[in-house]
């Protein structure tokens, strides 16, 4: 798969291309069906792949902050999408003088010109172009007009309700990590460099790894997790803590503390991956330090066997 940003690629494409639209935050499970459709598609056409996104969501750029956290940087959309049979990933900038483009102009300057699209692979409910005034029934029209095919994927739903990223950061933000799963298909996760703290976890018995994720991600909601942590290209148990550690009143930052178990290695400055299994229990302020250990014991022991069970189950599938 070959990325291409316009800011370092002035090319236009010569070969007939079939071009995935959308956002794809988070790459969920109707964002899948989309891009395989597209795939598929494609290689029966004879056209090259593209799955064409933005490198900053447009919400946040038009309304000049953070509005929309997101579900993956840019490097984890693109580790993913590298894992299947897709021939370019093509980030545009978004910034207001796209966003003045009209729903044809887009269609125009864009997808026939830059693109030279013979295939669109959108969404139900995608919407382009100025304000967002170019829906699916004119983007078909647009294609009669200037010979390019629209294939719309449907609704995919989990639970009865419509899989979207909106309803994925909700569960994030509430702690409901296994709906999350279902919906992208993977558990969520922050990927950060281990830096320095302020060795809390040392000093009572439970070294963490400390990373400060990107500020336009997602975080789960206060509290202790199980989950997994990738180092160095292998899998490890543990168990985090997200939040202000209240114990300890002069923390002011919200942190994410990785402790990984059964390890104990000096690995700050590595990079680390920490996948969001489930939720254990809420943050709490504990009387006294000993309190607190006693109860992250008792967090060690429920990780522990709901990994087991975990590791059990995928070895009999």
């Amino acid at each position: 798969m070959q990325v291409i940003h316009t800011t370092d690629s002035s090319n236009c494409f010569t070969s007939k291309t079939g071009v995935g639209l959308g956002n794809f935050d988070g790459l969920h499970i109707g964002h899948m069906a989309l891009i395989n459709t597209l795939i598929r598609e494609s290689q029966l056409n004879n056209l090259s792949s593209i799955v064409y996104t933005f490198t900053k969501h447009p919400e946040n750029i038009l309304r000049k902050k953070l509005i929309t956290p997101l579900l993956l940087t840019e490097q984890k959309k693109i580790d993913l999408l590298d894992e299947i049979h897709l021939d370019y990933l093509y980030f545009d900038e978004f910034n207001e003088d796209f966003s003045r483009l009209s729903p044809e102009d887009f269609v125009k300057k864009i997808l026939i010109d830059k693109l030279n699209i013979k295939l669109a692979v959108a969404g139900y409910d995608y919407r382009f172009g100025y304000m967002g005034q170019g829906d699916i029934p004119f983007l078909k029209e647009l294609g009669q007009k200037y010979g390019f095919r629209v294939v719309v994927i449907p609704a995919i739903k989990c639970d009865d309700e419509v899989i979207s990223s909106t309803r994925i950061r909700n569960c994030i933000i509430n702690g409901e990590l296994e709906t999350a799963y279902k919906l992208l298909g993977r558990n969520y996760s922050i990927t950060a460099e281990v830096v320095s703290g302020r060795r809390i976890g040392n000093t009572i018995g439970f070294p963490t790894a400390n990373i400060h994720p990107e500020r336009f991600l997602v975080l789960p909601a206060n509290g202790v997790y199980i989950t997994k942590t990738l180092l160095d290209g292998k899998l490890y148990n543990s168990m985090t803590n997200v939040g202000y550690n209240p114990t300890f009143e002069d923390v002011k930052e919200k942190t994410v503390e990785t402790h990984i178990i059964d390890f104990n290695q000096d690995i700050y400055g590595k990079k680390i991956e920490v996948f969001f299994l489930k939720k254990l229990r809420d943050e709490k302020k504990f009387e006294s330090v000993e309190l607190l250990k006693e109860q992250i014991s008792k967090d060690m022991n429920s990780a522990r066997k709901y990994l087991e069970i975990e590791e059990a189950a995928s070895d009999c599938t």
